[in-house]
Formats: C-alpha cells, structure tokens, sequence
C-alpha cells in the first residue's frame, strides 16, 4: 500500500502539532513533580474527560473489537461492556474520594491508608509492578496493533514502525509531562473520531459490502449482529455474559476499569479543579467509552465479515504479512487499504493520534510511580523537583524501548487482553473494598497480588503441560477470583490491622462513609479522641443507586444507537426514551440527595459517626465552625 502526498502530509502536520504542544508547555510541565504528573490539579472536567476516552481509543482497539465481532460476534463485547458497571461505581462513589486523597499517584494512597513498613514496601512493590511490568505489557499490546496497521498501510517491517511510532511519542510525552499529554489527546481524539467515522461510512458503501442494508442483511453478517447472546446456548451465554456481569467487573483489575479507580483514570481525577470536575470527567468518559464510540469499529469489523471472511483470506490479500501474527484482528487495517487517498492519511494519521495518546498515558503513569513511589521514597527522598522531572523524563524513554521490545513477540490484541485479565483476577473486589472496610490491609492487597499473578502463571504456562485439559479464558478468571479472594480474605483475618490513628486520619481526611468503619469510630470516641471531619456526608446507598441507574442509561443509549443502525426504529426509540428518562431520574437524584452539602451543626461530629446512640455534643474549644484551629 503506497501512500500518496496528501496523505503523507496529513500525516507529517498531525506530527508536527503534536511535537509543538510538547515543546510550548515543556517549560511550566518541568516547573514541579506537580506540574509534570497532576498538570497543577487545576484541569477541567471536559479536558480530563476527553481525554480518558482518548487513552482509551488505542491503536489495538479497533482490532480488538474486530477479533471479537468476528469470532463471537457484536454479543462478544460484553466481555468489556461488563466493565461499565465498573466504571459508574467510580463515578458516583469513588470519584470524589480520590480527589479527596490530594495524593500524587493513587499508589501514594497505600501509606495514607495502611501502617508500617508493609505499606511502604506494598507502594514500593506496586510502583515496580504496575508502573514497568505491568504497563510494559500494556504498552506492547499497543505497539503490536502498530506493527499490524504499519504492516499493511505502510508496507513497513515491525521495527520500522516502532522507531517511528515511538520517536515522537517519547519526545512529547518527556517535554510536556501530563499538560502536554491533555492537550494533545484532546486534538487527537477528535482527529480519531472523525477518522473512524468517516471510514466507517466509506467501508459500508463499498461494492463488495453493499450499504448498510445489505450488510446487516447479509447471510454471513446476519448471525453476528445480536447485541445479546444466545441464551440457549450455555456454552456462549456463561463465559461471554454471565461471568463478564456477574463477576468480572468487580473481581478483575484491568487499566481503565479498575474496581475503585486507580491508574491513568485516578491520575485524571487526582488533576482535576475538585470533586466536582473529577466526577464530571468521569461521567463523560464512560459515556463516550461505551455508548457511543463502538459503532464505527463494529461496522468495519461486520464488514470485513464479508470482504475477508477467513484469516486465510487476510494472508492471500496481504502475502508479505508474518503468517504468525496474521488473526482476525488485522481485519481492521485490512478493511482499511479500501480507503480512497486523503481520507486514507486521515485515518492514518487517527490511528497514530490513537496510538500516540495511549502511549503517552502510559509512559507519564508508569513514570510517576517509578519516580514518586520509588525513586523518591526509597532512593533519593532529598531529590529537587528538577531532578525527579529529569527521572520521569528518562523513565519516559525507558518504558517506551522496553514496550517495544515485547510487543515483537505477541500475536493477537485478544491474547494481551486476556493475560491481562487473568493477572488482575481476584483483586478488584479488594480496591472497592479498601474504601469502605476498615480490616483490610497491606498484607491482604499484597496477598491478594501474589495470588492472581501465581495463578495466571499456572493457567497460562503450566496446566497444559501437566496433562490436564485446557481451560478457556472466562472460566480461567473464575477459578482465578474463587482462590484468590480466599486467599487474601483469610490473610486479612490472620494478619494484624492497620494502626488505628493512620484509619482515624484516612476517615477524617477522606470521608468514605458506610458502616464498614463503625469500629473505628466507637473506638475513637471511646478512646475520648473523636473523628472530626469538614468532609460532605456520604449517601453510598443513593451513590449505589445512581450507579445502576447510571449504567441501565448507558446501556439504553448504546443499544438504541445499534437498533437504529440496524433499522429497528420502534425498538431504538423506546430505547432511547429511556435513556433519556434514566438521564432525568439521575440529574434529580444527584442534585437533590448525594451532593447535598455538610451543614454548619454536621460540621463537627456527623450523627452517623456516633455509634450506640451517642448524645450530641457542643464542639471542643479548639473547633470553629468545623475547622481545626
């Protein structure tokens, strides 16, 4: 495939901008550790919204969705369309309590929330983990669906398209910190939407496809089309809805749908102007996440059902191709060789905007724990802030050279994802819990680790091996989530609780809510040390309630986009009402109940706070109007 000149110049300007907004906003990213991994904390809700939806929209997404459609058709995508109810959880309860925390990277977090030196060395452990192992594996499934698309549209060999890819990336990125990467992923996810789009109408209307009539009409495309399984079929319904609903959203760690918060998401919330915003960036990103930005991919992917129907197909077309890493997922950049010039460096140069904006999340995320929760609290704690920028910025070129490197020795996005799942299994329901249960601790977080990560070496590399037969990917994660929370569960009663005064300060300063810390707070007023707090009450009843809402809303919206697409307009306008009453009911329910501000009498001891039936009392000398002298 030979690019023309307009595309190549479409290209090389998308380039240029992206270079030119790392290098105006290097000077105030290099000012502080502040600047260059919380942008100041002052962003707004729309920037940080944006873009969490733009590092979300990587390059191996579209071909992801494809290998799904293709292999289990539009009903497949429940196993990350489960992760919503992930993502309203965070919204509406663990949005504001993050903002709260005001610390640097959440892994910060484990030393405002647990005691001694098993914090210090879970933080430590975690920075090394997440930030270099962990998002390595991320960053290379990224760099493989690069590999893929370069391949194809640009005829160039792996390592060619990861010098390229990563050049820029890394330059900006390292120049223009978490600022730098904002503003780019604003521009760029606005150039990867229009590009999906527009390809999306043009692959639709191609002669061999037909319309969109005859594609959802077609004998090939017809059984893929369900957006729910087959619920006769138990062999479909449990591993692609049933364990995704049931217990994947909340039991597996995966980044950008963490149970609670964390990562790249935490990081934009940590950013973000207040409570407020936070909650805002979070609401638009799952929205945009789920219901509306699927559709363009789904229609290339049902698409190609018809032009390439076999991965044999794939090979013949493009015989230059590596036939180890020819799957159904280079579908998506096979689709798009039928693009007409112009348009073609268009979606190009989205899907190095999609590429490039994932990359640069995860090179500042990774760096801000390898700096932050490494390299200064355990190396160099006396560090100047221009030493710890010049760290991050090192760390940035580090991380992209070592992504880089894995990603020439993966296959498929689908075998990255799945790793990914079986690795983070069994410990979400830990990070919801952590909030809101005052017994969990340090051990049950690195018990809980070390669990999941034996068991998907097990999974993955051992069990075969041993003679026993193999267990798919869904029933994988069960197992995983069933062993692992009873590991941690009886590590957490086994082991010692966090000190009490570091429980009284979290509460204090974070104001969870719920009754999973009525312990502490009798045993503080008993000890005739209180908690005070400044902190709004906490409704996690009626947060709980907005995020079902929240999530019957989004997947109204979603369904009804695809009714309307596939020509069943009563079914998507019925749909779409109620939607739109779910926007109604939770607009009222959030300004009437849970944002519902502290009043002056709550102001010092919350009647909640006061187990047992405690008698209301005045405020000792040293409170003011519920602030501490």
């Amino acid at each position: 495939m030979i690019l023309h000149s307009i595309d190549w110049i479409i290209i090389g300007l998308f380039l240029f901008g992206s270079l030119v907004i790392g290098i105006v906003v290097a000077k105030k990213a290099s000012g502080s550790v502040s600047e260059f991994f919380l942008s100041g904390r002052d962003q707004p809700w729309w920037l940080l919204g944006v873009s969490m939806v733009a590092t979300t929209f990587s390059a191996d997404t579209p071909n992801l969705i494809t290998d799904i459609v293709r292999q289990n058709g539009v009903s497949g995508n429940w196993e990350w369309w489960a992760f919503l109810l992930t993502g309203m959880l965070t919204v509406f309860v663990y949005s504001k309590l993050w903002r709260r925390s005001e610390v640097l990277t959440d892994l910060e977090f484990y030393e405002l929330r647990y005691s001694g030196r098993t914090a210090a060395f879970l933080r430590g452990f975690r920075a090394v983990y997440l930030g270099v192992f962990f998002n390595t594996m991320i960053m290379a499934a990224v760099c493989l669906a690069a590999i893929k698309i370069g391949g194809i549209l640009l005829n160039l060999s792996p390592v060619e398209v990861l010098l390229i890819a990563s050049v820029v990336t890394v330059i900006y990125s390292s120049l223009g910190g978490l600022t730098g990467v904002l503003i780019t992923d604003f521009f760029q996810f606005i150039m990867a939407m229009a590009g999906s789009v527009w390809a999306a109408y043009i692959i639709v209307n191609l002669p061999q496809v037909g319309g969109l009539q005859q594609l959802v009409a077609h004998p090939q495309v017809v059984p893929k089309l369900d957006l729910l399984p087959d619920f006769t079929n138990l062999e479909t319904l449990v591993p692609l809805f049933i364990i995704p609903l049931a217990v994947q959203w909340w039991s597996v760690w995966y980044p950008g749908a963490e149970p609670g918060g964390g990562g790249y998401i935490a990081q934009r919330m940590l950013s973000a102007k207040n409570e407020q915003h936070a909650i805002g960036a979070t609401l638009f990103f799952n929205i945009a996440h789920y219901a509306l930005r699927p559709w363009p991919w789904i229609l290339i992917a049902l698409a190609s059902v018809i032009v390439f129907p076999t991965m044999e197909s794939i090979q013949q077309a493009f015989p230059h191709m590596n036939p180890s890493i020819v799957r159904h997922d280079l579908a998506y950049p096979a689709m798009l060789t039928y693009l007409p010039h112009g348009l073609l460096g268009l979606v190009v140069a989205s899907l190095i905007a999609a590429f490039m904006s994932t990359i640069s999340t995860h090179l500042n995320w990774g760096s801000s724990y390898v700096v932050n929760d490494f390299y200064r609290r355990f190396l160099n704690p006396e560090a100047s802030e221009k030493q710890l920028v010049r760290v991050g910025q090192l760390t940035t070129a580090v991380l992209m050279m070592v992504s880089a490197s894995i990603a020439l020795y993966l296959e498929n996005a689908m075998q990255a994802f799945r790793i990914l799942l079986t690795i983070g299994a069994g410990t979400g329901l830990i990070f919801i819990l952590r909030w809101f249960w005052w017994r969990i601790n340090a051990y049950t977080e690195l018990s809980g680790m070390a669990a999941s990560f034996v068991l998907a070496i097990y999974f993955e590399l051992i069990h075969s091996r041993l003679g026993f037969a193999t267990i798919s990917s869904p029933y994988r994660i069960l197992l995983s989530v069933g062993i692992t929370t009873c590991i941690w569960l009886l590590v957490t009663y086994l082991t010692r609780p966090t000190d009490m005064q570091v429980l009284r300060n979290f509460y204090s300063k974070v104001r969870p809510g719920g009754r999973g810390w009525q312990y502490v707070i009798k045993k503080a007023t008993e000890e005739h040390q209180p908690i005070y707090t400044q902190m709004p009450r906490t409704n996690l009843s009626m947060e709980i309630l907005s995020m079902f809402v929240g999530t019957l809303t989004v997947y109204s919206l979603l369904f009804a986009t695809g009714y309307w697409i596939y020509g069943y307009y009563v079914t998507a306008t019925c749909l779409a009402a109620g939607a739109l009453v779910g926007t109604v009911i939770l607009l009222s329910i959030w300004s009437s109940r849970i944002s519902k501000p502290i009043t002056r009498k709550q102001q010092v001891q919350l009647p909640e706070d006061r187990p047992g039936g405690l008698k209301d009392r005045r405020a000792p000398a040293h409170i003011e109007e519920g602030k501490l002298k």
